[in-house]
């Protein structure tokens, strides 16, 4: 097909998937697009696009696939795409493209592999990119050339155009990648209580990988080829019948990169159970404290960045609040790029619309609870953040905060020892005496644990919020990679 996308594209409000790719598309992508409010995945892949990345594409706010590798798009990185939260696979490679790659939530997971052979990007180092020049010189190139590409689109309007036909699904895309595809499929499909018996071999020790309060998780192998995490609930017991309601209704609901994807559910009289995403990296826990595993500076606080995220999505980016409630290591589960995401909300807790805070019964794992929630069962999106903070003591102390007797505290013990001997409290395994580094690790280890006693506040009021956490953290991670 040839010719340009027309305005018109905007009118398919109700299509969720569109592949046009490999084919002989010219001009811009239009502004229209952005209208598209139900796509879930666009692929424009192998064409001859020109112009620059509408921002109108930043309203999309459902899209989870975007590729416009291999095209002659130029310009930037709309910084506005920042809020596309579901954003999993985002592919420019092969373009015009310059200036700052974005880093925020979306775009920290993706590989450097889908932003080269560019004309000139910069920004962070995880991209395989120089930073960004600050001189008054590159200002003026970089305006001059934005001048020249703006006369230049407007010239391209004019050009005659021609026959415009276009292909649309209204599923994903065939060219998609093949996890994406066989993923999608699955979505698509009910899985039956057989077909998990066979995919996990009847529920088989040798497929055990955890287990917690309401039931076991199994690896499990379709016969698609997707490999599938298993949540079984034990009916023995009367709660699992709740938490598997309260998953169901939560996770259903919830849509973002750093938390762990129900595919579906599989119910009867005798049997209920999750099928989700399979972790293959296990979970954070397992990483601090076996000997066969060991995280750095920069993978624990990209970790807890993801967590960040993640919190900051259940806090502020959801139409009621949805408070984690049992947030610790063993529920922050790693995928095969070490990305984090959080699972396990079988006691959470959705906040009404006329709801700050609530009262509960429901206790979760000592330690990391905060006060007013353990002792009076007030709970708010305050208790989450006072949980996020024991966490990002316990990844950079490797010290559990149930190890502790008497008055003493994780809490307490971080705080006896700031500012002026981090190295007493900082995991060993992360500093080394003898590195000429060892200052500025400190460093960075004493910011960040200035950001954990702020989560950790006594009052709830005085708590800090998690778009700040995941705001500070992601500076303190931006100036690591510059060292």
């Amino acid at each position: 097909m040839v010719g340009s996308l027309p305005p018109e594209i905007g009118n398919l409000k109700v299509v969720t998937g569109m592949d046009l790719s490999m084919n002989q598309f010219s001009n811009r992508i239009p502004r229209e697009i952005g209208g598209l409010q139900n796509l879930e995945h666009l692929s424009l892949r192998h064409n001859n696009l020109q112009g620059s990345i509408p921002e109108s594409m930043s309203n999309i706010v459902g899209l989870e696939f975007l590729d416009l590798s291999h095209n002659n798009i130029s310009g930037i990185i709309p910084m506005s795409m920042e809020k596309l939260h579901y954003l999993k696979y985002f592919n420019v490679s092969n373009n015009k493209l310059y200036g700052e790659i974005p880093l925020g939530c979306p775009f920290k997971n993706l590989s450097s592999k889908f932003f080269i052979h560019n004309e000139a990007f910069c920004g962070s180092s995880r991209f395989s990119v120089p930073p960004c020049p600050t001189s008054s010189k590159h200002r003026s190139n970089r305006k001059k050339s934005l001048l020249l590409l703006l006369l230049l689109g407007i010239a391209l309007l004019f050009v005659p155009i021609t026959y415009v036909f276009v292909w649309i699904w209204s599923r994903r895309g065939k060219r998609a990648p093949q996890q994406a595809n066989s993923l999608s499929t699955v979505e698509r499909e009910i899985i039956s209580y057989y077909e998990l018996l066979q995919a996990t071999n009847a529920l088989s020790e040798n497929n055990l990988i955890g287990s917690g309060g309401f039931g076991f998780v199994y690896k499990g192998v379709l016969r698609s080829g997707t490999v599938i995490a298993v949540k079984v609930f034990n009916l023995q017991m009367e709660a699992a019948f709740k938490s598997f309601d309260i998953e169901c209704e939560v996770l259903h609901s919830l849509r973002h990169s750093n938390l762990v994807k129900v595919i579906t559910s599989c119910s009867n009289l005798d049997f209920k159970a999750l099928v989700l995403e399979y972790m293959p990296n296990g979970s954070l826990e397992k990483y601090l404290y076996s000997h066969n595993y060991f995280l750095d500076i920069r993978q624990r606080l990209s970790i807890m960045i993801d967590v960040a995220c993640a919190l900051e999505y259940l806090h502020h980016g959801c139409s009621l609040p949805v408070i984690h409630c049992d947030l610790k290591p063993s529920n922050v589960l790693l995928d095969e790029d070490m990305v984090a995401h959080l699972s396990d909300f079988g006691i959470s807790k959705l906040l009404g619309e006329d709801e700050s805070d609530l009262y509960t019964t429901t206790l979760a794992t000592f330690g990391y609870i905060a006060r007013e929630y353990g002792m009076d069962g007030l709970l708010s999106i305050k208790c989450g953040v006072y949980s996020y903070g024991i966490i990002l003591l316990e990844t950079f102390t490797r010290r559990k905060p149930n190890e502790f007797e008497g008055d003493l505290s994780l809490k307490q013990w971080v705080i006896y020892s700031l500012p002026k001997a981090v190295m007493d409290v900082v995991d060993a395994n992360l500093v080394t005496p003898t590195d000429n580094r060892l200052q500025k690790d400190l460093d960075v280890v004493e910011s960040i644990m200035k950001v954990e006693l702020d989560c950790c506040a006594k009052s709830p009021a005085r708590r800090t919020n998690m778009k700040d956490v995941a705001g500070i953290l992601q500076k303190i991670k931006i100036q690591l990679l510059a060292r």
